[in-house]
């Protein structure tokens, strides 16, 4: 079994804690803010490579820090036991202990504080409120705002709006409309991994008292909700094209099957641990949509 290879607090007990796979939807926002920025970028100012560097450090550093709080706090609440259907976490594996993984916490928030202080030379102090803001939906989403419904209200904020807006905004000093649809477009589809992840718990999110948005609209909702994120996305999407973006809105075509397909499986599976591979197969969607997104842009 694999935790009787892994050694307390070792070296590969924070890289499995620091879950890698999920830095694909930290990379997606960041990556489409970047690739408008290059096609639209405006006269007398040219592309700064710091602060691109810069974002992407900082989105990977504070996913790594929402993943150990994540992993801390739902084993503090006792929701990661013998009944959990997700991937295994650190801490309810003993592979971590609690008092190491709140020093992890500390460093990595501190990390990412130290990564996105210099974004004020080129952004403004209002730079500062950001990361706040930031830092505060780190630590509120899984302590609080996702046992009220608002996961899918954050993720879209914090997945799509706040990093595709800002990263473009750093480097062109403005804002349009094709990058804050774009940031809406990339929102609703990372909301897919939270819908099926949410999809999948929806049994024993009932029983915690966490009211996710599957909750409250039942499986089949949450299947429904699950295929328009994909679908609504790509639709918006034909904005670009009304924009002079038109490889933007013909790329992102090709996601749209395998979306549908990994819908048809999510059906098919229904319910239990092998959600978990939809789970995954969403991750790798979302990371084409963004990739097809941004070559899109940059073929203009």
């Amino acid at each position: 079994m694999i935790e009787e290879e892994i050694s307390v607090n070792s070296v590969k007990a924070w890289l499995l804690a620091s879950r890698p796979k999920t830095l694909a939807a930290a990379a997606v926002p960041v990556m489409v803010g970047l690739s408008i920025a290059w096609s639209e970028m405006p006269a007398g100012r040219s592309f700064a490579v710091v602060p691109a560097l810069l974002c992407v450090l900082f989105a990977f550093v504070m996913q790594i820090d929402a993943n150990f709080v994540n992993d801390y706090f739902d084993f503090a609440r006792g929701n990661d036991d013998e009944t959990r259907l997700g991937p295994k976490r650190a801490c309810a594996q003993g592979w971590i202990t609690p008092g190491a993984m709140r020093m992890g916490m500390a460093v990595t928030t501190c990390v990412a504080c130290v990564i996105g202080l210099p974004l004020v030379m080129w952004g403004g102090w209002t730079m500062i409120l950001v990361g706040m803001a930031c830092v505060a939906f780190c630590f509120l989403y899984t302590t609080t705002l996702s046992y009220l419904g608002l996961g899918d209200v954050l993720v879209v904020v914090f997945f799509g709006l706040v990093p595709v807006s800002l990263t473009y905004y750093l480097q062109t000093g403005c804002f349009t409309s094709v990058a804050i649809i774009a940031s809406l477009t990339c929102g609703i589809v990372t909301d897919a991994l939270l819908l099926v992840n949410n999809y999948r718990d929806i049994e024993n999110d009932r029983r915690a008292g966490k009211i996710t948005l599957v909750v409250r609209v039942g499986a089949k909702g949450g299947r429904t909700l699950y295929l328009l994120t994909g679908i609504t996305a790509v639709i918006v999407g034909a904005f670009f094209a009304l924009k002079g973006h038109p490889y933007a809105t013909l790329l992102t075509l090709a996601y749209v099957p395998l979306h549908v397909s990994t819908y048809r499986e999510m059906v098919r599976i229904n319910k239990g641990k092998a959600l978990n591979k939809v789970l995954g197969k969403t991750a790798r969607n979302i990371f084409l949509y963004g990739l097809l997104l941004s070559c899109g842009f940059l073929l203009k």
